[in-house]
């Protein structure tokens, strides 16, 4: 269980990537919903490619979000485990930082 770091960059940009696809996943089911009443072949053609891109692009999300999901259970597994195996370390890790954000904060 090897940890991966976590840039915020990368965070950052795939949550403005998913935020966009639910846009669009949400302006492409508005127009098919209008032009459901539509009779033309071309209009159905298209409606219908659009539908399965639909689809395509939930599924990949869902993917994206189980995997991310994995990573992130990941992680905290090694962080318990390591917690458990080294405990006094742990405890002195914690009160550093705690000592640490204290003068950060008494500065302010």
């Amino acid at each position: 269980m090897a940890m991966k770091p976590i840039r915020d960059n990368d965070t950052d940009s795939q949550e403005q990537l998913r935020e966009d696809l639910r846009q669009l996943s949400g302006t492409i089911e508005e127009l098919m919903h209008a032009t459901a009443d539509d009779s033309r072949e071309n209009v159905a053609r298209l409606r219908e490619r659009a539908e399965a891109k639909l689809v395509e692009t939930r599924e990949r999300l869902s993917a994206s979000g189980e995997r991310v999901r994995h990573q992130a259970q990941d992680s905290m597994e090694c962080a318990d485990q390591y917690v458990r195996s080294n405990p006094w370390k742990s405890v002195g890790y914690g009160a550093a930082m705690g000592v640490v954000v204290g003068l950060i904060l008494g500065r302010s």
